[in-house]
């Protein structure tokens, strides 16, 4: 059997390890939730930024780190809805709210600065989870999937998941939810070090993006009443700490990532890049012209999964 990379080292299943027993995790001693604050008082579209200083001698488990966000629909000048109002938030609303997620390590970029953030979000979470955590835990996140042909049905039932989220936003009722960043580094499982200053900034998304009305006048707002980040921060047994040390002297961590590059208009792969290997390739048109209202109705140009190696 040939290796899958020339840096594959050889390894047994764990279906033939027959004689022994469960280890036991001894190298993290202690963990706990840790919510931030954004630096400054939350205004209408203005962007959310968050600081978690890496000066301690605390690991941070990224991929354990949940945005928290309450928010309300009003009118246009901030009023509370007045009831029967044809209005409601788009899907995933949670991660709609923003257009853009910059986050940086040590004041340097590693995300791309595009607005495609919404979509990437939603995207995700309709192609990579099943039924059950779209009926579970990706609610918290208001995701109430649209029914079929009727993502502009703003009025009456036929739109199951946009009644749902009508019904919770009618009257500017506030609306509270929490989940994961939709970002290459939330999605790997490695802790990030000690000493690294970590900043995400969140930048709002248009009111004509994440809300979808009957009557298209512009009139209705997305106000954002509150916002908090959810980090998980570990407490490592000190041995491994200083085996850390130790090992960063010789060389530096890695962090192994799925990236997802975006806006692209071609792309032309000549050969496999040392440490990536495409394994699903989506293709998707918003057409500015003629799509219906609601900006999740994306429709799909090609997927191709390349063959196994």
């Amino acid at each position: 059997m040939a290796l899958i990379h020339p840096k594959s080292c050889e390894s047994v299943h764990s279906g033939l390890d027959l004689f022994s027993v469960p280890p036991t995790q001894t190298a993290v001693e202690e963990g706990s939730f840790v919510e931030y604050y954004p630096l400054s008082a939350i205004s209408s579209g203005a962007p959310i930024e968050f600081s978690i200083n890496g000066a301690t001698e605390d690991y941070l488990d990224l991929s354990n780190t949940f945005l928290h966000v309450r928010a309300k629909v009003t009118e246009a000048d901030g009023s509370d809805l007045a009831d029967g109002k044809d209005v409601a938030p788009i899907n995933y609303w949670l991660h709609s709210l923003f257009s853009q997620v910059d986050i940086s390590l040590n004041d340097t970029l590693i995300t791309s600065s595009d607005n495609t953030y919404p979509y990437r979000a939603y995207l995700e979470a309709t192609l990579n989870f099943g039924s059950d955590a779209k009926r579970g835990h990706l609610t918290a996140a208001l995701y109430y999937r649209d029914s079929a042909n009727h993502l502009d049905d703003t009025q009456g039932d036929a739109n199951a998941g946009l009644k749902i989220r009508r019904d919770m936003s009618a009257k500017s009722k506030e609306i509270d939810m929490m989940g994961r960043l939709h970002a290459d580094i939330m999605h790997q499982e490695r802790y990030m070090l000690p000493g690294v200053d970590v900043k995400i900034r969140l930048i709002p998304s248009k009111a004509a993006f994440n809300l979808i009305a009957h009557n298209e006048d512009g009139g209705y707002r997305s106000t954002i009443t509150h916002a908090s980040l959810f980090v998980r921060k570990a407490k490592l047994n000190p041995a491994v700490s200083l085996a850390h040390e130790k090992a960063l002297e010789k060389g530096t961590a890695k962090y192994p990532m799925k990236r997802h590059p975006k806006s692209l208009q071609r792309s032309s792969v000549t050969r496999l890049d040392e440490f990536s290997l495409r394994t699903v390739c989506a293709i998707f048109c918003d057409d500015e012209k003629s799509r219906c209202k609601s900006p999740q109705a994306l429709s799909p140009v090609s997927r191709h999964k390349p063959p196994d190696q």
